[in-house]
């Protein structure tokens, strides 16, 4: 038994032709498909595409121009604070200003009011001090004139009742009193 099996191998054409190239044929039908690929994409799907392509443009445009706008009032709301605070600022360091005058004419007031105070009251206790000294004076003369005429008469040995002499004898007691005490304060 002979067991043998040959392959025979038959060339043909298909045989001869490249595995990488397709045939002709398929070449034709798969140009044709694609041909017709091509024109459905560019009748449906180019103007979807385009419109699409158009529609983010916009949206990216709207983007940018309300940004645009958007800055452009931070800045004007920027510069309006800026100014409100320069325009406070001034207003602050005016009412500062007046503050200190108000404060310096305040104080002068006060200052003029308690000099005419004080004034008053140095002339009103002067006035008591001279009427008090006045009356002590006084009483201080009736006494010592009393005590005078008193000693006086113990010592004459008369009585100085009479008035107009006894007060005639109490001035120039007085007198020459003053004058010892004048004497005594300028030695």
């Amino acid at each position: 038994m002979l067991h043998a099996f040959a392959m025979v191998t038959v060339p043909t054409a298909a045989a001869t032709q490249s595995p990488l190239l397709p045939t002709v044929p398929d070449l034709l039908w798969g140009g044709i498909v694609f041909v017709i690929v091509l024109v459905f994409f560019i009748w449906k799907g180019v103007p979807r595409l385009n419109a699409a392509l158009d529609a983010r443009a916009d949206a990216i445009e709207g983007s940018l121009k309300r940004a645009e706008e958007a800055q452009a009032g931070a800045q004007e709301a920027l510069q309006k604070y800026n100014d409100q605070l320069v325009e406070a600022r001034a207003e602050a360091a005016t009412i500062r200003d007046e503050a200190r005058e108000a404060a310096k004419q305040i104080r002068t007031e006060l200052i003029a009011q308690a000099q005419a105070d004080a004034d008053r009251v140095v002339a009103s206790a002067r006035a008591q001090i001279e009427v008090e000294r006045a009356a002590a004076l006084q009483s201080l003369r009736t006494e010592v004139g009393s005590l005078a005429l008193g000693l006086a008469s113990s010592v004459v040995g008369e009585s100085l009742d009479d008035d107009k002499r006894s007060q005639g004898i109490v001035d120039r007691f007085i007198i020459d009193l003053e004058a010892f005490e004048a004497a005594k304060s300028g030695a």
